[in-house]
C-alpha cells in the first residue's frame, strides 16, 4: 500500500510518485483534459488526466486509458477515493502551485449524483445534512480553531497546576434550581437529572482541598429558547479556585485565560480566519473594563435605550449597547458587568456586607454574555438562609450543604459557553454554525 500523503504536505515534497486520499469537490471534463479537485482534511489539490476519447474503428486503442477517462467523467461530487500518480510543481497552477497527473483511481465509496444541499441552502437544511455541510473548508476551520482554543486554555491551567476534573452529568437533584431540567428515568423508579452545570461538584473540589480545578464538558438546559445563542446541550468551560479575596480574583484569571487562548488562535489561524470569515482576530488587552450593573443601565439609558426588564438586569439589546459603549470608550471587545442584585443571582453567590450586592459578574464579548462568575458563599448557615430566600428547600440540598459542614475555603469560579465564544470570535450569527451537532428544542438529529 502506498503511503498516504496529506495535501498540505505536497508543496514540500519533490516531484515524483505520490498517493493522496480525499473526496471529490469538483470535476471539469474538457475535450482534451480532465481536472478533478480533490480535498482532504488539510486542503485541496488539482488532479489532471489527459482525456482519452473512443476512436471509431481503432481496436488497439488503450483500454485502460479509456476506462480511466470514463471513470473520471462519472465521478460525483463527494466521492471518496485514493489517487496515485505523479506530483509536479508548476507555479501556473493556482491551487497551491502543484498538481498530480493521475495514474490510477481507487474509489472507496461513491456518492449519489445529486447532493441534497447547495451553497445557498438555509441553515436548517444544512443542519439536516451536517456531515456534508462540514466538508466545507470554512467549517473545517471552525473546529480547528475550537481545538486550538481548548488546547490553549488547558495549557494555561495545566502550567499553573490546576487539576482537570470530569464531574458526573447524571445527578440525584438539581444543580441550581428546579427549572430548565431534563428528567431521566433511573433504576427502581427513581428520577435522575441531566446536569445544568458542574457547579456543585466544582465547589466540592474546593472543600476536598484540590485548590484549583477546571472542566470542559457537556451541560444540559431544558430551555425552550429558539434564539441564536441558546442550545439544550452545550459545552461548558468551567473553573473554580480557592483562597480568593473576591470575585476580582476570578475575573483576573479569566481575562488572562482568554487573552492566552485568543493569542494562540491568532497565531495559528489568524490569516485563514481573515480569508474565510473576513474577521481579524483581536487579542484582548488586560485588564478588561469593569462596569457595575447600575452604572451600565444608566449608560444604556443615556444612549437612548430603556431596558424593559423589571428585575434590574440587562436584556440582549442592553448588552449590545453597553458593549458598544465599552468599544467606543475603551477600545475593548470584552467588558465585565459587576455587582448584581441577589434577586437575579443564584443562592450560592456571596453578598457584599456593605452593599448587599453579590460578588459576581457577567462577561460580555462583542455584545453577548459568555460567562457568569462569582465568589461563592462558603458559610453553611448563610447558604441555608439564602437558599430559603430563593424558595429552595434546604433538605433537597443536603448533599451540597454537607460540603460546607466540615470546613471550606473562600472560593469562586466561572462557567463559560464554548460555542458562544467561537461564534463571536468568528463573527457568526448563530451558535448552530459553530456547534458540531446542534441540539435544540426541535433538533435531536443527526
Amino acid at each position: 500500500m502506498s503511503e498516504r500523503v496529506l495535501v498540505q504536505q505536497l508543496q514540500a515534497r519533490p516531484d515524483g510518485p505520490v498517493s493522496v486520499s480525499g473526496w471529490v469537490e469538483t470535476v471539469r471534463d474538457q475535450k482534451k483534459v480532465q481536472f478533478v479537485i480533490l480535498r482532504d482534511e488539510t486542503g485541496a489539490v488539482q488532479l489532471v488526466n489527459p482525456a482519452t476519447r473512443p476512436i471509431e474503428g481503432d481496436s488497439e486503442q488503450d483500454a485502460a486509458a479509456l476506462a480511466l477517462t470514463d471513470l473520471i467523467s462519472n465521478l460525483a461530487s463527494g466521492t471518496f477515493l485514493t489517487v496515485t500518480g505523479e506530483l509536479k510543481h508548476d507555479e501556473r497552477v493556482k491551487l497551491g502551485g502543484v498538481e498530480i497527473k493521475i495514474g490510477a483511481l481507487d474509489i472507496a465509496a461513491a456518492a449519489l449524483p445529486e447532493t441534497p444541499i447547495a451553497a445557498d441552502s438555509g441553515l436548517d437544511k444544512r443542519m439536516d445534512w451536517r456531515f456534508i455541510d462540514l466538508r466545507q473548508r470554512r467549517n473545517n476551520l471552525i473546529f480547528r480553531v475550537q481545538t486550538t482554543l481548548e488546547h490553549a486554555m488547558r495549557t494555561y491551567w495545566v502550567e499553573r497546576d490546576y487539576i482537570e476534573v470530569h464531574s458526573p452529568k447524571l445527578m440525584a437533584s438539581p444543580s441550581e434550581s428546579n427549572a430548565e431540567l431534563f428528567e431521566v428515568p433511573y433504576f427502581e423508579e427513581k428520577t435522575a437529572y441531566l446536569a445544568q452545570s458542574p457547579q456543585f461538584f466544582k465547589q466540592m473540589a474546593q472543600v476536598a482541598g484540590f485548590g484549583k480545578i477546571f472542566e470542559i464538558a457537556p451541560a444540559f438546559r431544558a430551555d425552550p429558547s429558539f434564539t441564536s445563542r441558546h442550545a439544550t446541550e452545550f459545552t461548558s468551560i468551567d473553573a473554580e479556585i480557592s483562597w480568593i479575596d473576591s470575585h476580582e480574583d476570578v475575573a483576573r484569571m479569566q481575562e488572562e485565560l482568554l487573552q492566552s487562548a485568543i493569542q494562540a488562535v491568532a497565531d495559528k489561524h489568524g490569516a485563514e480566519i481573515q480569508e474565510l470569515f473576513g474577521v481579524e482576530v483581536q487579542v484582548p488587552a488586560i485588564p478588561f473594563p469593569r462596569i457595575p450593573l447600575a452604572e451600565a443601565r444608566e449608560i444604556v439609558a443615556a444612549r437612548g435605550y430603556e431596558v424593559p426588564r423589571t428585575d434590574g438586569d440587562l436584556d440582549p439589546e442592553g448588552e449590545r449597547q453597553i458593549a458598544a459603549h465599552a468599544l467606543e470608550t475603551y477600545g475593548h471587545q470584552f467588558v465585565f458587568i459587576t455587582d448584581y442584585h441577589p434577586e437575579i443571582r443564584a443562592f450560592y453567590h456571596m453578598r457584599d456586607d456593605e452593599t448587599g450586592l453579590t460578588k459576581s459578574y457577567d462577561l460580555l464579548f462583542n455584545g453577548v454574555e459568555i460567562t457568569t462568575g462569582a465568589q461563592r458563599e462558603h458559610r453553611v448557615d448563610v447558604l441555608i438562609s439564602q437558599a430559603k430566600e430563593k424558595g429552595l428547600d434546604p433538605e433537597h440540598l443536603d448533599f451540597y450543604l454537607d460540603f460546607f459542614r466540615y470546613g471550606a475555603p473562600p472560593h469562586g469560579g466561572f462557567g463559560m459557553g464554548l460555542a458562544r465564544v467561537l461564534m463571536l470570535l468568528l463573527g457568526q450569527e448563530s451558535i448552530r454554525e459553530v456547534t458540531y451537532l446542534f441540539r435544540g428544542p426541535t433538533r435531536l438529529a443527526p
